[in-house]
This record gives C-alpha cells, structure tokens and sequence, in this order.
C-alpha cells in the first residue's frame, strides 16, 4: 500500500511516499533566514509558493497512491493549515482515505523503521518540542519535557543573541568545536523534566557583559543542555526497564549530542539508535509511515475531522 505524507507543522513542507517496509521518496523545502527567528506568516508565506516546485519533484504517479496522510499537529496553524487543505484537496481529488497524524508520535515510528529499533525511548529533541517518550501500558506516554520552551527553540533564541540567522543549531555547534573553556551555567532538571527560561536568561546576561566569548559560551551551552535531555532520557530508560535509546528531531543532528548519547548508552549495556539526518528533521516520510501503520490498525477518519490540532499532545488519545 503506498501512502503520501504530507508534513508541515513549523518552517519545513515536506512530501514523502512509503510502504510498509521501506521509504520510496522524502523530499522537502524548508524556510531558513540570514538574521532573527522564524515569522509563522513569513515562513507560511514561503511554504506556499514553493509548493508546486516541491509538487514538481515527486516522482510517484499520483493515482498510485492509496492513502493520503499529513501532520494535524501539534505545529503552528499557519503552516499546519497548509498541509491540512493539500491533503485534503488530495484526499477528494484521488477519492483515497485521509488519516491526521500526530507529528511528535511520528518521529518515533519512522526512527524505528529506518534503525529497526524494536522498543525504544525516543529523545525527541525538535524546535517547540522537547519530550521524552516511549510505548508503554499499550499506549504513547510522555516520561519527560520542557517546562517551558523546546531546546530548538531555546538554541535559536540564544542564536538570535549571537547574531546568528535562523536555524541557529547546527551554527551554534560549529561555534562550539572552538570553545576552549567551560562556563558555569543553570543545569535545571525538575524531576523528569528540564527548564531552558532560566538559562536563557543566564546566557544574555553573560552576553551583556561580554566576559566570556561566543565560541566558550556555545560550547558550554551544549554540554549543559545535552546533558540535562540525556539524564532524563536515561533515567525514563531505567523506568521503563528498557535497553534502547533513539535520536529523533532536528536538534539530534548535532554530532556532540549524538557522542554523549552513545557514551551513555554503553555505560548502561543498552543501544543508540540515531537515524539519518534526513529523518532527524521534519520530513514528510515519517507522516506518511505512521499514517499507514495507523490505517492498518483501523484507524479511520471523515473529512470534516481532519480540522489541525496546532496544541495535541503526544499521549492524547
């Protein structure tokens, strides 16, 4: 059965073609800027005129497809909106069943296909979203999250205080392979969960008296925060009594987060997985997937329910 996925819940538009072994096509666009944040009506603005040059590039005849998937949330409206009336003008057009997804439970599915995880916790490190999660109980539970903002968010607010255009991880990590020194930063874990506000707040105060450099500041700020997410990520591994640990969302792109992963999964006797980059990030690939694993459960929906969920959390329903 090959299903369409359409992903678009922050700054990327993503289109992917699956099975249910095996990824066919994943291409995406993606709304990038030389200074300052992401500007939901901006980037909402790009993602729609670059959809018929990313329409251009599929190469999966259309009336091949059999199920049309897209990310219902959680993500902003604006950009939610405009998978949500492409799938649907898919959905009557091709007169094939629509199924919404929920984004955070997709990164989950689509690193267990493409690592063969078989029961992992999944570190889900991404822009609004920072969770903890795992299948347990027969259903998705959330062990742990931000309190407040997501690190992609919290790594681009810091950025924007660096100078740095948008997104700011992977400039934030090339700044921190020059780092030479530590700097002693707010480490928040609350329990299960973490707090980035605080550290923020540290850094631009630090930034304003210009004591430390860029480079010293970014290194730190990764050793920190990394290792807050690997703490509670390694303490829901022991909870859960289970032995894998899988990288999910654009954060985990960065190879340091990714090292300090690996040394502690060996330290424990268990096993990282960390997919491609291309799964990493926001792709349409993982909706389409987990649209076909839901369809094959049974999983059904009318047209006039496929209204975006910009706020669904990833244990509801």
């Amino acid at each position: 059965m090959l299903c369409l996925g359409i992903e678009s819940t922050a700054h990327t538009l993503g289109l992917g073609v699956v099975t249910e072994r095996r990824v066919l096509e994943n291409i995406k666009v993606s709304y990038t800027t030389t200074q300052g944040g992401i500007i939901p009506s901006r980037a909402s603005d790009y993602l729609v005129a670059e959809l018929p040059k990313l329409l251009a590039r599929l190469k999966t005849p259309l009336h091949k497809i059999e199920l049309i998937a897209f990310s219902q949330g959680p993500g902003i409206g604006h950009s939610l909106r405009i998978g949500a009336f492409l799938a649907r003008a898919f959905a009557v057009k091709l007169k094939k069943p629509i199924i919404g997804v929920n984004h955070c439970v997709a990164h989950l599915e689509i690193g267990k296909l493409v690592t063969k995880a078989k029961d992992p916790v999944l570190l889900y490190t991404s822009g609004a979203n920072t969770q903890v999660i795992a299948f347990q109980g027969g259903r998705y539970r959330i062990f742990g999250e931000t309190l407040d903002m997501g690190v992609g968010n919290f790594l681009d607010a810091f950025g924007r205080e660096l100078g740095l255009g948008f997104p700011a991880g992977p400039q934030i990590e090339q700044l921190a392979l020059k780092g030479k020194h530590y700097v002693k930063l707010p480490y928040v874990v609350k329990g299960m969960d973490v707090s980035f506000g605080g550290l923020l707040t540290n850094l631009k105060q630090k930034l304003s008296k210009g004591d430390y450099s860029k480079e010293d500041l970014a290194y730190s700020v990764q050793e920190t925060v990394f290792a807050m997410l690997l703490e509670v990520a390694e303490r829901a591994m022991a909870h859960c009594n289970k032995q894998e640990l899988l990288l999910g969302g654009g954060v985990a792109c960065n190879k340091r987060l990714q090292e300090m992963a690996r040394i502690m999964c060996r330290e424990r006797n268990a096993e990282l997985f960390v997919p491609a980059n291309e799964f990493l990030v926001d792709n349409g690939a993982m909706i389409a997937y987990l649209g076909l694993v839901e369809y094959k459960k049974g999983r059904r929906m009318k047209l006039e329910d496929t209204i975006i969920r910009p706020d669904w959390r990833t244990d509801e329903d």
